[in-house]
């Protein structure tokens, strides 16, 4: 009677380091997946000198890159940042409290002395923790800076 026992709270024990096991893997490939997508967001923003709107724009880029990739998550954006709600328009919009966007852009000055128009961009893009049996548990989001863009193309009006 004491060998069931305590066999039956080893194979618990094994059962339980096995889904914290799965746990962790899930999520490693999860983020691993959010990081390569957003650093391709990155290099996009940055070969096209900033976010330009068109049919050969940088946003029209990104959105067929998120769409080839299967991209689906949303999340909210934070306050001062344009999000885009559709991955079918080459629209940014500014952020709302309640809404969810596919990403998140936000330009920032480095301006300089001798460069007046000198800014980066900080995008974001979101990702889920999610376990095959439980389901989605957390979203959480990633975030990566370009390099400083002298002369940005600027055809979105930010503020």
């Amino acid at each position: 009677m004491r060998q069931a026992i305590g066999s039956t709270w080893i194979m618990q024990l094994v059962i339980i380091f096995m889904l914290i096991f799965v746990a962790f893997l899930a999520l490693t490939i999860n983020y691993t997946k959010a990081f390569k997508i957003k650093n391709e967001l990155v290099t996009m923003i940055e070969k096209y000198e900033g976010l330009s709107v068109g049919k050969n724009g940088s946003v029209a880029l990104i959105n067929n890159y998120l769409k080839y990739n299967n991209y689906t998550i949303k999340s909210t954006c934070e306050e001062g940042e344009w999000g885009a709600k559709s991955l079918d328009s080459e629209v940014l919009e500014y952020s709302e409290s309640k809404e969810k966007y596919y990403y998140c852009v936000k330009k920032t000055s480095t301006a300089t002395i001798g460069l007046q128009d000198r800014a980066k961009y900080t995008i974001r893009i979101f990702f889920h923790f999610s376990l095959p049996v439980i389901g989605e548990l957390f979203t959480f989001s990633v975030d990566g800076d370009t390099i400083d863009i002298n002369f940005p193309v600027s055809d979105i009006e930010y503020s």
